[in-house]
């Protein structure tokens, strides 16, 4: 099985913090997890990850 290419996202405080979100694509499906937790990922794609955004930049 192929290793996932993860990404730190930009909204995780910059490169030195360690407490943060990793996005990767795979199959047209897009993998989350924290990074103090690699091993529990939460798997959605492209359009349930922009629908989760806006809902939460709506709720603030």
């Amino acid at each position: 099985m192929a290793q996932n290419a993860w990404q730190k996202s930009s909204f995780s405080g910059g490169l030195d913090h360690d407490d943060c979100i990793e996005l990767a694509a795979r199959q047209g499906l897009v993998l989350l997890r924290e990074s103090d937790e690699p091993g529990t990922t939460v798997t959605t794609t492209a359009t349930g990850l922009a629908a989760l955004i806006r809902h939460i930049r709506l709720s603030r």
